[in-house]
């Protein structure tokens, strides 16, 4: 009578001819030695996803701008919709006016475009702010020269330029990502094609940092025991300091005031209490929106003088005082403004009321120089 072997020993089989295909590698069934299937390369490279893009396809960041094609898009066709010149986004990602996209295929912009204008409306009615007009309507009457922010605001993906002879697979082991990831990233088609002069965004890395290497004990034996500390030896004298006493060499207490640095004399109050219902995004959103109730007193944030009293194209009012260290803070969405141009202002000062709207807000900007930066960094 011909006997068969049970389930489980054709599933070992196929683990061993498996196995006896590679012969570099031996398979390690116990998964104690790091071997076939150890997969600390793969939580190192863990990439974010994609990031998200405004209505016309374009992602900002603080260096640098890039379009995501869409369905049926063309190199021309995107340059249209962006207001850019077909033959210069061409040749700046070695391409030709007419080729066709893949959905999701990244075009490095030679030069910055405008947000897009949907995202710049905060509220509806007389309330309403539009913030994308504020820093030419108001900053531009300020009359100071541009400063380099110190640093950027947002994370800012490396941006690569491929080299002839470089493949996806090459660039991916340089910046230690997986190509599967830069191929997303970028809408590379299924055979992770790269041309010379494009130019690729490098993944965001959202691995942890890798642990420390241990030693594992082998298959069978226990883990190791550190050995006890030894009860032979007496404890060591302790005297203890009894709670009535000082403690012995107490250093003298810093003077604080004394290290007070540029930037701790900078930091800024609150202009109203309230809730921040839109946060700071460079070149789309430069401030935060405060929300609080209409006819809320609006107070200066740091002393300074009155820079500028003007209005944004839809009529808000806006108020820019200078403070010191070449800082700049912003009002708008304002009523009743109480001071005039020149006027010096203490911190705390009353200088108008939040402007009624729906929902009712102060849109607050921070500037060093006329360069955007967050406001809740200087914020106490």
């Amino acid at each position: 009578m011909m006997r068969f072997s049970p389930a489980p020993t054709f599933g070992l089989m196929a683990g061993l001819l498996l196995s006896a295909c590679d012969g570099t590698t031996a398979l390690d069934w116990d998964l104690r030695s790091g071997g076939a299937f150890d997969t600390t390369d793969a939580a190192r490279q863990a990439t974010g996803a994609p990031p998200q893009t405004d209505a016309r396809g374009v992602v900002s960041y603080p260096g640098y701008q890039v379009a995501i094609a869409q369905r049926g898009d063309t190199v021309a066709t995107v340059a249209t919709r962006l207001g850019l010149g077909a033959e210069e986004l061409a040749r700046f990602n070695a391409l030709q006016p007419g080729d066709a996209l893949r959905p999701g295929e990244v075009l490095a912009l030679p030069g910055r475009v405008a947000s897009a204008p949907s995202g710049g409306v905060i509220g509806s009615g007389t309330g309403s702010v539009d913030v994308t007009t504020i820093a030419t309507t108001a900053l531009d009457r300020v009359g100071t020269s541009p400063v380099t922010a110190t640093s950027p605001v947002v994370a800012e993906p490396a941006r690569h330029r491929v080299a002839r002879g470089e493949t996806a697979f090459s660039i991916a082991r340089t910046y230690n990502i997986s190509a599967r990831a830069l191929a997303d990233w970028n809408g590379l088609g299924p055979d992770l094609g790269v041309r010379e002069g494009q130019y690729l965004i490098i993944p965001t890395a959202t691995g942890a940092a890798p642990l420390p290497e241990r030693v594992a004990a082998a298959p069978g034996q226990g883990s190791f025991t550190p050995e006890p500390p030894s009860a032979k030896l007496p404890l060591p004298d302790e005297k203890p300091t009894k709670a009535s006493e000082p403690p012995k060499d107490t250093p003298a207490s810093p003077d604080l005031g004394a290290d007070r640095t540029a930037a701790s004399a900078t930091r800024l109050a609150m202009p109203v209490g309230g809730k921040i219902i839109r946060g700071y995004v460079k070149k789309q959103n430069d401030g935060i929106a405060i929300a609080a109730p209409a006819g809320t007193p609006i107070k200066a944030a740091a002393d300074g003088t009155v820079a500028a009293i003007t209005k944004d194209t839809a009529g808000t009012p806006i108020v820019v005082i200078r403070h010191a260290d070449n800082l700049l803070t912003v009002y708008a969405g304002v009523d009743g403004v109480t001071l005039a141009k020149g006027a010096a202002v203490k911190r705390g000062q009353t200088i108008a009321k939040v402007r009624a709207g729906d929902p009712s807000f102060l849109h607050f900007e921070v500037r060093k120089g006329v360069e955007s930066v967050d406001p809740m960094a200087y914020l106490q």
